[in-house]
Order: structure tokens, then sequence, then C-alpha cells
């Protein structure tokens, strides 16, 4: 299987992996990796980055918008391998050493069997290593609200409610917003297309996740790169008022 990687503005990149997206940004010779799906995706991982011209040995930081198996897949691997530092919210650090797991049970997953598309979910999580123990040994908090000093410049949002330190990241110069699993645009277990929240059970706190709108409502983007679903043309204020009205 080849990674989808689609190029949507200059050194930005939209990687379509197995059921989970993540992103790179270019400047010249090095490359900000943000999210890494889930550790089955391994190889797309490597395979994206050659796509775009560059390596793991080309990445300055992994970003992680939230401590889930899959988006932090390849995390620890990357880190161990090339020493290449993992940088998440500050509240997101012990999740991300696996401290305490915020992710949905099993048991919440088999209650919600009957809804359509959630057993063959659950089959290519499991198979993809969506339950194995994948902890960051040392992973880095970033300051919020701020460009950081890595390519792209993203400026990390606090938007917790899918998770306590889930962080959105702005490209304001690009007019991007990677917003991970605060906005989406499809899943395989929703019915829906197009902007819209994760459904409930996949969220550690709902009500903050459904107030995280609020923040990214205020982001100036009209590109949206969600960690589930295709890249998403438009205001991005407009994608989360639609997705809080499918969620009322």
């Amino acid at each position: 299987m080849r990674a989808d990687v689609r190029q949507v503005a200059d050194g930005t990149y939209l990687v379509h992996g197995s059921n989970t997206n993540w992103v790179i940004l270019t400047d010249g010779d090095t490359a900000t990796l943000v999210d890494t799906g889930y550790p089955g995706d391994r190889q797309l991982v490597l395979d994206s980055l050659a796509q775009v011209g560059s390596s793991p040995e080309a990445v300055v930081a992994v970003l992680i918008t939230h401590a889930h198996n899959d988006h932090l897949g390849s995390a620890e691997h990357l880190r161990a391998a090339h020493g290449t530092p993992v940088r998440l919210h500050e509240a997101e650090v012990p999740h991300a050493r696996r401290e305490f797991l915020h992710q949905v049970s099993v048991g919440t997953v088999l209650a919600n069997g009957w809804r359509p598309g959630v057993l063959p979910w659950v089959v290519h999580a499991i198979r993809s290593g969506g339950t194995v123990h994948v902890p960051v040994a040392s992973p880095e908090a970033f300051e919020v609200s701020v460009p950081l000093d890595v390519p792209g410049r993203p400026v990390p949002v606090h938007t917790p409610g899918h998770t306590l330190g889930h962080c959105v990241f702005h490209l304001p110069e690009a007019g991007v917003l990677i917003s991970g699993d605060a906005l989406v645009s499809g899943h395989p277990t929703a019915r829906a297309k197009g902007p819209q929240l994760l459904p409930d059970m996949f969220h550690h706190e709902r009500e903050r996740a459904l107030a995280s709108l609020d923040l990214i409502e205020k982001l100036d983007a009209d590109v949206l790169l969600p960690g589930h679903g295709p890249v998403h043309h438009g205001p991005v204020r407009a994608a989360a008022q639609q997705a809080r009205e499918r969620a009322a």
C-alpha cells in the first residue's frame, strides 16, 4: 500500500494513512511531521516522507495533536531511532507517556457495535495497532498560541475535549488549519460527510469538544486538514459552525 500524499499549499502535504491522516510541512531540506498514524502505518509514514523529497533524518520535530494510538503510532520509533523530539501540549505529555489512557474502551466499542461501520473499523484498528502499548519515553511540551520554531511555523491552539491536551495547529500565512480530531470531515463510523465532530464515544469530554469549536471558529483559515476524512476547502469558521449544528 502506497501513502496517499496530497499537496494543499506550498510545503504543506496532507497524507491519508490506512484510516488516519498526518501532515508534512517542509522548508528546504527540513520537515515537520504532525501526527504519525497507527503503529501499523509506519511504512506509510516513511513512504510519505520520501514522496515529498524528505526523510526521517530530516524531520526536525514530530508534533502530536493528541496521544491516541492512531496519531501517536510511530512517534517513539522516530524519537528512539533518529532523536526526533516529540512535542505535545503540556496536558498531553503524561498521556503520551501512558501515565493514563483517555481512549475509547473495548467495552464502549462493543456496546456501539450495532452502529454502521463500527465493527469493520474496530477490526482495522486492532490489526493496525490501535490497542498496543506505544508510550513516548521523553515527550516534550510546547508553548501554545505562538509560532513554533520548526518548518511551517505552526501555531498550536489548545482545543480540549477529545482529550485533555488536544491541540490544533494553525498556519496563518498559508490559511491552513490542521485540526486533528477536534474537527473532522469524515470517519468510518460516521454516516455524515463534511465538517463534523467525531461520534460521541471517542471524546473524553464531549461538551468541552463542542466548546472548542468556538476557538476553532475564530481562526482565519480556508483549508482544513483533519485527522480523519478528506481535505475541506472553505472558511474554517463555517466548517466549525456546521459541525456544531450537526452535533446539536
